[in-house]
């Protein structure tokens, strides 16, 4: 059987191919979609089609036939909430994921890697790893503030997950005996308590709280909010697009681009200065806030994420809470290097995948 390892990741604005062999990356490439090319669809889920047959040329013109891959790893979905770590796509996944939780990038990916893991009467495994809905919290965390609203756990769980392991092997520790506050800064922001293992708390990055991020608004006053619903200017589905999609830095800029909008400060963009700020004051005050939940006892903050290449927006946020803890930076993201070795695992036999049911 061949030990070529397929990983997958869509995000909002590129898909991402990668190819191992064992640990070694042969191929590599992040196909960016622009806004034109996505204008065409309804929603993320009617990108289905177009998104897998990116996939399908890209693996051509790498050489890979589908004969040579021997398991398919991609990032989780928005599904039910579980536990973290891998898990086998099945066909209970694939019905959650027919009525999903949230019209989602992330859930592509899954849905091209089972359709991938059956052509050509292929039988490939498929797995998801750490996926978005991965739910840890403590129940302290889940309480809001009204019995008919529970605050859920909604992160991203893969790239928060590598980037605490590797801070913990960098410290010559375990992940298991650390507290470390992690924020992934994308176009969505979401700031994580991982205690001894366990992401304990986290902010709602896709439409719930938090700080605001390129596309999110994050938190926001609520009675504003509830007046804003009732005022007759829009229907649920802008409010919502309002708040998860067009909020955020580009509802106040009229863009997310964050090196646009940094060249815009250096030209002397007052209001451009004042946002971007804010976003960065936002995540500090999330990051102190989970300081509170472990109890002050914080061995490091990490940073990563695309805005993480950000020095202004780093410097910023280093500023404001590096009285609580060492900042540590790791811009971008390495969860391919993640979902290969994951996939390599279970190849392997050094992990069994669990099941969703």
């Amino acid at each position: 059987m061949s030990n070529f390892i397929l990983c997958l990741k869509t995000a909002v604005k590129n898909t991402r191919i990668s190819v191992y062999s064992h640990r070694e990356q042969l191929y590599l490439n992040t196909i960016r979609h622009t806004d034109e090319e996505l204008s065409q669809f309804n929603s993320v889920n009617d990108q289905f089609a177009w998104r897998r047959d990116i996939v399908l040329k890209e693996l051509e013109k790498g050489g890979f036939s589908l004969d040579r891959i021997g398991i398919i790893a991609c990032k989780g979905g928005v599904i039910k909430p579980l536990d973290g770590g891998v898990y086998q796509i099945n066909e209970a996944m694939i019905k959650d994921l027919a009525r999903p939780m949230a019209d989602h990038e992330s859930n592509l990916g899954v849905m091209i890697a089972i359709e991938i893991s059956r052509m050509d009467g292929q039988n490939i495994p498929a797995v998801i790893v750490e996926p978005s809905s991965v739910d840890e919290l403590d129940d302290i965390a889940r309480i809001s503030g009204i019995p008919e609203i529970s605050r859920k756990s909604l992160l991203h769980t893969l790239s928060q997950r590598s980037v605490a392991i590797d801070f913990a092997r960098a410290n010559g520790r375990n992940y298991e005996d650390i507290n470390v506050i992690v924020a992934h800064m994308g176009t969505g922001i979401t700031v994580g308590a991982h205690r001894h293992g366990r992401i304990v708390d986290v902010n709602n990055g896709l439409a719930g709280d938090g700080p605001m991020s390129p596309l999110r608004a994050g938190s926001l006053p609520v009675a504003q909010l509830i007046k804003l619903a009732y005022s007759g200017k829009f229907t649920y589905d802008q409010l919502m697009r309002r708040v998860c999609g067009n909020g955020g830095i580009r509802a106040y800029l009229g863009t997310s681009n964050a090196l646009t909008i940094e060249q815009r400060i250096k030209e002397g963009d007052k209001e451009a200065e004042l946002v971007y700020r804010a976003m960065a004051y936002q995540v500090a005050k999330e990051i102190a806030s989970m300081s509170a939940v472990l109890m002050g006892q914080v061995d490091g903050i990490v940073l990563t994420g695309g805005l993480a290449y950000s020095r202004l927006l780093v410097d910023e946020i280093t500023q404001r809470v590096l009285h609580l803890a060492e900042v540590v930076v790791y811009p971008g993201e390495n969860e391919m290097k993640t979902l290969a070795a994951s996939g390599y695992m279970v190849l392997n036999g050094e992990v069994q995948p669990k099941e969703y049911i």
